[in-house]
């Protein structure tokens, strides 16, 4: 099997191929690895690649999927795949894999580095400093211990970020389309409807995938409902929160801050220069802006979508990838999302 490794850093190319020869199945195929993404201008050169395996940053639309005739195995590291037509996969009976499990204690961690920074005014303490101008009074944060956390998607990551919290002190409410009652009992949390999480929760954190269902799942109508100076905190998906309805709860006082590891349209803030490359439809131009506006706020914290990104998780990934690929040679397919 041919297959193409894309969105790799500098050391990876010889992790993969180290764990090629510890599964033993260095000789099922020819690899090739890659630094840049595949691209719609690129797919071409790789037409008869059987299988493909991407980060995020790649964009696996029905076009690039269309110039990989060859096609028969998509592999993502990364849980969510949002990023891939699925759709198209399936018509052209493609293999899709993710990755459901290898960071849920890594981003729970990141969730409450934001969580902290806005908390006790970490990021403002830090720029004060810069300019050598402290004003104490300007950085007095508060307490979590006896706040309300509310959790929306009480799945994995979510219950990671619950047992932190409880470990806080804190109060915990989670909202979830499926409630598991003896883990409420176990950890100390309660279920309850997103109303009354949003209307309760000194800090709202968010924990569910990108689907049609929780598009803008935040917006103006449940910002509304958060209780005023609330934080909101978003290690999910960019999707999830409506970045204009974001900036007025921001304008109007009802948060007090905001965590984003994820934003509406980060792959143009991450990649400049895409901006200059490439048309932008009028509502892509609109999410660029508005995500601007938002990062310069003194009450914004933003981390460039690395709640996943420490040197643990980024090698279970890479191994799960590569368990993945083994279990297709082998003919039982596994984390098979389609």
């Amino acid at each position: 099997m041919r297959i193409a490794f894309f969105d790799l850093e500098e050391w990876q190319p010889d992790y993969l191929q180290a764990g090629l020869l510890r599964l033993q199945i260095a000789d099922q195929v020819e690899a090739r690895f890659f630094h840049d993404h595949l691209s719609p201008e690129t797919a071409g050169q790789y037409a008869d690649f059987e299988a493909v395996v991407v980060f995020i940053w790649t964009k696996l639309t029905r076009a690039v999927i269309e110039s990989l005739p060859s096609l028969r195995l998509v592999l993502t590291m990364s849980t969510g795949y949002d990023h891939i037509d699925l759709q198209a996969c399936r018509e052209r009976g493609i293999t899709v894999c993710n990755v459901p499990h290898y960071g849920e204690n890594t981003v729970a961690e990141h969730t409450f580095a934001l969580i902290l920074s806005l908390s006790r005014k970490l990021h403002a303490a830090y720029f004060q400093g810069l300019r050598g101008d402290f004003r104490i009074r300007e950085l007095r944060g508060f307490d979590l211990y006896g706040k309300t956390l509310g959790v929306v998607g009480a799945g994995n990551i979510g219950l990671h970020v619950i047992r932190i919290a409880r470990g806080f002190g804190m109060r915990v409410l989670a909202y979830d389309t499926r409630p598991h009652p003896l883990l409420a009992e176990v950890l100390g949390f309660t279920y309850t409807d997103l109303d009354t999480l949003l209307r309760e929760s000194d800090i709202v954190s968010l924990h569910v995938p990108a689907l049609p269902e929780t598009y803008h799942l935040i917006n103006r109508e449940t910002l509304s409902k958060m209780k005023r100076g609330a934080l909101l905190i978003n290690t999910a998906r960019g999707s999830v929160v409506d970045t204009e309805a974001l900036l007025w709860a921001l304008e109007e006082g009802i948060l007090a801050g905001a965590g984003l590891d994820v934003i509406e349209g980060e792959e143009y803030i991450q990649e400049e220069s895409a901006l200059l490359k490439m048309p932008l439809a009028e509502q892509t131009l609109k999410q660029v802006v508005q995500a601007h506006l938002l990062l310069k706020r003194d009450d914004v914290v933003f981390t460039p979508h690395i709640a996943f990104n420490s040197q643990e998780a980024v090698q279970r990934i890479l191994d799960t990838t590569l368990a993945n690929l083994k279990a297709f040679l082998e003919g039982r397919p596994q984390n098979v999302v389609s």
